[in-house]
């Protein structure tokens, strides 16, 4: 695999990130392996391979979020895409859940250290999400990366999106079949897909689908 910094492969994908976020995203990748090493947040280990999966990917989302002003990132693991796009965009207010309470404690440290205010990570399932009092409603963008299928991001991506809110289903190439078989499902629940954007990751070339979906009801 070709080596690229995290700023080449960004201009590979087309994305504007300023100097001062690089360099937040820069610390957060060295962060995120040390953590690793001793709290086993991720099976990528290779640094090239976390700035590229981890960072870059999560960026791929910028172009989407227009004027978006509150965003849901379900199941985020360790913070992705959540803590790259609050270090991007901070201006916009950020709630990530995520059930394991590891992966939590290294988004509030990570919140902490870069000052990051308007970011907030819930320990909790992202079933019980709408009855938590920072994620029951109002958010613009609901998002989620291998988190499950479609409808049930839909379902629970439903009572946390404000009226005109989207979400977006991050997915490889399965994204295509996965969502063919459920668009009547979709469609029962009250989505539709408006876009569906292809692209590759300029290190490893592995294909990514992003799914918009919008509110039909």
């Amino acid at each position: 695999m070709t080596r690229m910094s995290l700023a080449e492969q960004l201009a590979a994908l087309q994305i504007a990130v300023p100097a001062p976020a690089l360099a937040q995203l820069d610390w957060l990748a060295a962060e995120l392996l040390r953590w690793n090493r001793t709290h086993n947040l991720t099976a990528i280990t290779d640094p090239d391979e976390v700035s590229e999966k981890h960072l870059a990917d999560s960026l791929t989302l910028l172009p989407l979020l227009d004027d978006a002003k509150r965003l849901l990132d379900l199941g985020s693991g360790a913070g992705f895409p959540a803590l790259p796009l609050k270090i991007v965009r901070p201006e916009l207010a950020i709630v990530a859940v995520d059930a394991v309470g590891k992966k939590i404690a290294f988004q509030r440290h990570v919140a902490r250290s870069l000052q990051l205010s308007g970011f907030t990570a819930i320990h909790g399932r992202a079933e019980a999400l709408a009855a938590h009092p920072q994620g029951c409603g109002g958010f613009d963008v609901v998002t989620a990366r291998a988190l499950g299928s479609l409808p049930l991001l839909a379902r629970l991506a439903a009572p946390c999106l404000a009226a005109g809110g989207r979400l977006i289903a991050m997915k490889g190439t399965e994204g295509v079949a996965e969502l063919a078989a459920a668009e009547t499902e979709l469609a029962a629940l009250g989505f539709a897909c408006s876009d569906c954007r292809r692209l590759s990751l300029p290190l490893s070339g592995a294909e990514r689908l992003l799914l918009v979906f919008k509110r039909t009801t």
